[in-house]
């Protein structure tokens, strides 16, 4: 979907946009890519991007990047499968701190506080990713519209179809009630 000639996988790093839409995670409602993920693209240890980032904090504010809770880390595990992000067990298979996560805005930062060519050449292809997925998102406006438009219609239909039903049962529920005779009465001779 969003390969291209140009961007499908970039020389000697192997990193293609399908690897790295597999790696945007929604968290908190918002598109971000986790410490570990970006650090494994960037070929550098976690702890070293991470030590990166400390040194320029005020490059990063909290719309930039944040610390998952341990709630959310525990979401992404179940939901994901990731082993990786076993945060109760430090050692092998596990991370003894929560991971951070990067908002678009902090993956482009990223790009000047790692300055090796490898880290700059993924960086851009990250953006480049981030910008196709915002323009996949305009170019369907107006089907979501649509979308939603007939959805609320359903919604609207779906409430009158209930007023009909509880309106049947009500009907089809009626108290049997003693009726009284059609007709006249002839009074019985008295022999």
């Amino acid at each position: 979907m969003f390969a291209s000639a140009n961007y499908a996988n970039m020389e000697g790093f192997g990193i293609s946009d399908g690897d790295i839409l597999d790696r945007i995670y929604v968290i908190r409602g918002i598109r971000v890519m986790l410490d570990r993920d970006l650090a494994e693209m960037y070929g550098v240890e976690v702890r070293v991007l991470n030590q990166s980032v400390k040194r320029n904090t005020q490059r990063f504010p909290e719309d930039f990047m944040f610390q998952l809770s341990n709630n959310e880390c525990e979401i992404l595990k179940s939901q994901f499968v990731i082993s990786r992000l076993n945060t109760n067990k430090p050692g092998w298979g596990g991370v003894r701190k929560l991971p951070y996560a990067f908002t678009e805005q902090g993956v482009a930062m990223l790009s000047s506080v790692l300055r090796s060519e490898r880290a700059i050449q993924v960086n851009i292809q990250i953006i480049r990713v981030y910008m196709r997925m915002r323009q996949l998102l305009l170019d369907n406006k107006e089907l979501w519209k649509k979308l939603e438009k007939i959805e609320q219609s359903l919604a609207k239909k779906d409430e009158e179809i209930q007023a009909i039903f509880k309106i049947i049962k009500k009907l089809l529920i009626q108290e049997e009630k003693p009726r009284n005779p059609i007709g006249f009465r002839i009074p019985s001779k008295v022999k």
